[in-house]
């Protein structure tokens, strides 16, 4: 699986006096319709969190509040993408390895997922995931 369609994506950013607005709409900013939706916080100073891959599923992370990273990995090589802006997010197709990490203090993730929860759909041992059939 190629690196290259993991991307970062800009959302509507819509300005006001009052406060700024952002939305997502699937299949139209982001290349999948929504079946999930969670959120990752309170994550503790250093802690990692992901470290699999997923066979269907296709996110996209938006860091809410805060900042972190993300890193995707195909199995030969890693990018990392920072995460600091409520205006845009990271797709990351189905295939690739990823974990999140450097996460700062209150830092939200929210993560948009194209499947429903299926443990069958994780790979969570590296080494399986380097000999897993990639398309």
């Amino acid at each position: 699986m190629s690196l290259q369609n993991c991307k970062i994506i800009n959302l509507p950013k819509i300005e006001d006096p009052q406060g700024n607005l952002t939305f997502i709409e699937g299949e139209n900013h982001i290349p999948f319709i929504i079946k999930r939706v969670y959120w990752i916080y309170d994550v503790p100073g250093g802690q990692v969190r992901g470290g699999h891959a997923f066979k269907e599923q296709q996110e996209f992370i938006v860091a809410l509040s805060g900042s972190l990273d993300v890193v995707v990995d195909n199995g030969k090589v890693k990018k990392s993408f920072s995460l600091n802006r409520s205006y845009y997010g990271l797709y990351i197709p189905h295939g690739l390895w990823r974990h999140m990490q450097n996460f700062s203090t209150n830092s939200v993730a929210m993560v948009l997922s194209s499947t429903f929860f299926t443990e069958t759909d994780y790979i969570r041992d590296y080494e399986k995931y380097l000999v897993w059939p990639k398309k």
